[in-house]
């Protein structure tokens, strides 16, 4: 932000208004000296921070879930979130394979739903990106979401065009299985046991023709209402993170996840065993009526 004091304007009016008078003066041999005009200048802000001088933060992957101007925010896998600063000395990569080459791009490739790693510094005010990358073949999913375009949807699949859209009417759609993962209490963490049987899960889904997923959070009764909405939909984001991230799951295959909170148990909140049931996410492997051949 920039501020210009008003002395150089204001001095310059006065001084244009009493040309007349000081003419005056010069005609009766009185001549009057004038205030010079004073021309500084204030600048006020903080100058851009040197990378250079920054500590190396930690390398963060995960999926853009959010952004708000030169700021980030990025989920892994586990369903943590970190917000990351963009800088103009922040670089952005695009990979378009393992053997394919990488260019610089522009910060207004980093769409909301785009996997990413990013390699960070330590700013005075959090994470600062140095260098954001991210895969092609990603980027044009990521943007087909977007912009959710019929000839796009095309490229990828011809029966995804009838599909397109998240939908959330269950009425819509032919259930072919429902599977559930489990978690300790409080946490949303995945076990080992329960990312290997989510990738068995979309393994057998993409055998699937037109196959969509349903991921539904689920808690047991610990705990305030607030507090289980929040942690079963950091479940299911957890979830959701792990099977377009490691198991290649596409994401315009996904509908629109959701928390139920501690509502609709498997089991009884009773016993304990009955609560270990209830921590869960539910994965419902889908098929559009419209297009479903059974």
């Amino acid at each position: 932000m920039r501020a210009m004091p008003i002395r150089p304007r204001l001095s310059l009016l006065i001084a244009t208004l009493t040309l007349p008078l000081a003419g005056a003066a010069l005609a009766q041999g009185q001549p009057q000296e004038q205030e010079p005009v004073k021309t500084n200048i204030t600048v006020y802000g903080s100058q851009p921070v040197d990378p250079a001088t920054l500590a190396a933060g930690p390398e963060i992957k995960g999926i853009i879930s959010a952004r708000n101007g030169q700021k980030i925010k990025v989920t892994a896998a586990d369903g943590n979130s970190t917000v990351i600063a963009l800088t103009e000395a922040t670089r952005v990569k695009a990979s378009s394979g393992l053997f394919g080459s990488k260019g610089r791009q522009d910060a207004s490739a980093l769409l909301n739903g785009l996997p990413v790693t990013v390699k960070t510094l330590q700013g005075d005010g959090g994470l600062v990106a140095s260098q954001v990358t991210y895969r092609n073949t990603d980027f044009k999913t990521a943007s087909m979401i977007r912009n959710g375009t019929a000839q796009q949807f095309e490229e990828q699949s011809a029966a995804t065009e009838a599909l397109r859209g998240r939908l959330g009417d269950i009425d819509k759609y032919n259930i072919k299985s429902t599977s559930n993962v489990y978690f300790d209490t409080g946490k949303y963490a995945l076990s080992p046991a329960a990312r290997a049987d989510l990738c068995r899960v979309a393994q057998t889904a993409e055998a699937t023709d037109n196959a969509l997923m349903l991921v539904v959070g689920y808690t047991d009764s610990v705990g305030s209402d607030e507090y289980n909405q929040t942690l079963s939909e950091k479940r299911a984001g957890a979830v959701i993170n792990y099977l377009q991230q490691a198991c290649k799951w596409k994401p315009y295959r996904m509908l629109t996840p959701t928390g139920m909170a501690k509502a609709d148990p498997q089991a009884s909140n009773d016993t304990e065993e009955g609560k270990a049931q209830n921590r869960r996410v539910s994965i419902n492997v889908l098929v559009s009526k419209s297009v479903d051949v059974e």
